[in-house]
């Protein structure tokens, strides 16, 4: 645990902290496992890549705010300064509240198909994700209309992400991040994010359309963006460029 947070740790170097999102509060395990570390391989040549999680049991009210307190208060009690950041989707939200909030903590940030707020198809998505799983029932099937605007394509992925819920699983930590997330906006704060940021989103991004990824970067003093022409949310940061062009900018 770092300060209460489930991490692991790859590779050498200075530290590269690493932020994504997960269905739970733990480190990942098996495919997930793998495709995370697919991802992030070409990281761990170049640092010592901690991905960090949140804690579980966090309070139903838990907001942004909490969350990148959270991360701070363990990033201060690790490393003795402040670290380059790495942050995937919802895993930018609370990179972005980071960098706003606790600007002393971040040197160089990467963010990777996120932006200031959601979209409103990120936003239905989600809520719906969370309806679900109130209720008891099987949530990731509401996720399917973040991936594909195709009608025929959306009830086939939803059958497969229905699928992929089998067994018991307590989403109660899912929902209270992405509660969080939905009532995240920081457009109002974006000048207080001082570290560089590069902001790396797909054009055909449906939870952070390209148009709020344009307006963050407008918005943080120290910001650049690049655009992946044809790429959707998830294949944005498994692009074969993503790596190289983190990379470049972190070195």
């Amino acid at each position: 645990m770092m300060n209460g947070l489930p991490y692991f740790t790859a590779g050498t170097g200075s530290p590269l902290v690493v932020l994504f999102y997960t269905p739970e509060a733990a480190n990942p395990t098996g495919l997930a496992r793998w495709s995370t570390m697919r991802m992030l391989r070409p990281f761990t040549e170049h640092f010592t890549v901690y991905v960090v999680n949140r804690p579980p049991g966090l309070p139903s009210s838990t907001t942004m705010v909490d969350l990148a307190a959270v991360y701070a208060a363990a990033i201060k009690t690790t490393f003795e300064g402040p670290v380059n950041v790495l942050a995937i989707s919802t895993g930018g939200s609370i990179a972005l509240q980071l960098a706003a909030d606790h600007p002393d903590l971040v040197d160089r940030l990467v963010l990777g198909g996120t932006a200031c707020n959601l979209g409103p198809v990120g936003k239905r998505a989600q809520r719906a994700y969370i309806e679900r799983a109130r209720r008891g029932d099987r949530p990731s099937p509401a996720l399917a209309e973040v991936v594909t605007e195709s009608a025929i394509g959306r009830r086939l992925l939803a059958g497969l992400l229905w699928l992929s819920d089998g067994g018991h699983k307590d989403y109660t930590d899912a929902v209270t991040v992405l509660d969080a997330e939905d009532g995240f906006d920081l457009r109002g704060r974006l000048h207080d994010v001082k570290a560089p940021t590069l902001l790396i989103q797909g054009d055909k991004d449906l939870v952070y359309p390209i148009e709020l990824a344009r307006q963050t970067v407008e918005g943080i003093p120290d910001a650049r963006l690049v655009v992946y022409a044809g790429r959707s949310h998830s294949s944005t940061f498994n692009d074969k460029r993503f790596a190289p062009d983190a990379l470049a900018f972190l070195k």
